[in-house]
């Protein structure tokens, strides 16, 4: 029988490997093996990116993604990649070289060449690019804009227990090259949508998000299935931007594996297998 495909999990901005920690245990618990590495420069603890964020000053989108390049192209066999929101946009990144045996991109932030700027999206950003001293700066959210921005479907004492748990400061650089993509023609989040050859990819969107709209993962997946390669989109209703905590995460975990292991020839591991 052939064996479970490994997994890669990224995380995304303002957030760390911990986010992922529901994940790793249900997709462990199901015979897959689960690497959940840190961004580079990004490999300490919640406590220790939060008293010292310097670190990240200056980090930005390439070194990102060949640092997981790298990871990848460690591995036995090719993994399924899952990236949330800038790890999405890893993902579809890591697929455009034609790394992974599968990808599944959770509210991915947007390549270059998706357009749609809905106006939660730019509440969430514009106090970013709003000052150009940002680009090599490390960005702290209060509770109030990571309520607004990941846990706005959660009672407060939840959400704060979120912030609490797993928010992080993030690196300037990669809001500002992610949202000056369309009028760069070097950005480095440019993707071929017509590759034919790129692994399968599955693009989730949820209702309630603010940081990424289900509008913008909807035009994404739009996008990438301009070529012959298999793209698939899912749109939860109800669920905020964090995807890997929020109540109900369960759901959308389960969904993603049944998809990634229909794709890559893996065994099914669970009862009641959810439909694509």
């Amino acid at each position: 029988m052939r064996r479970n495909p490994p997994i890669v999990l990224i995380h995304g901005l303002w957030l760390t490997p911990r986010s992922w920690e529901g994940w790793k245990a249900r997709f462990e618990e199901r015979g897959h093996e689960v690497l959940v590495p840190a961004w580079p420069r990004m490999e300490a603890e919640v406590a220790e990116l939060r008293r010292d964020p310097s670190v990240m000053n200056g980090l930005g989108i390439a070194e990102v993604v060949d640092h997981y390049d790298r990871i990848v192209r460690s591995l036995d066999a090719p993994p399924v990649i899952m990236g949330h929101s800038t790890g999405g946009l890893v993902t579809e990144l890591l697929l455009d070289r034609g790394l992974g045996a599968a990808g599944v991109a959770l509210s991915p932030a947007p390549v270059k060449g998706v357009l749609r700027l809905p106006p939660s999206e730019l509440r969430i950003v514009l106090p970013v690019l709003a000052n150009p001293a940002n680009k090599n700066k490390t960005i702290a959210l209060t509770p109030k804009q990571f309520r607004y921005g990941f846990t706005n479907t959660m009672n407060d004492a939840d959400a704060q227990a979120a912030y609490e748990r797993y928010y992080v400061p993030c690196p300037g650089r990669v809001i500002f090259e992610a949202a000056f993509a369309n009028v760069n023609p070097r950005a480095v989040t440019k993707v071929d949508f017509h590759k034919d050859d790129r692994p399968p990819i599955l693009v989730i969107g949820n209702t309630e998000d603010h940081t990424v709209p289900a509008a913008v993962s909807r035009e994404a997946a739009k996008r990438l299935a301009k070529s012959r390669a298999v793209v698939d989109y899912k749109e939860f209703a109800g669920r905020p931007h964090f995807t890997a905590g929020a109540p109900g995460w369960e759901a959308v975990a389960d969904y993603a594996l049944e998809w990634a292991n229909a794709h890559t020839g893996a065994p099914a591991e669970m009862e009641d297998p959810v439909g694509v």
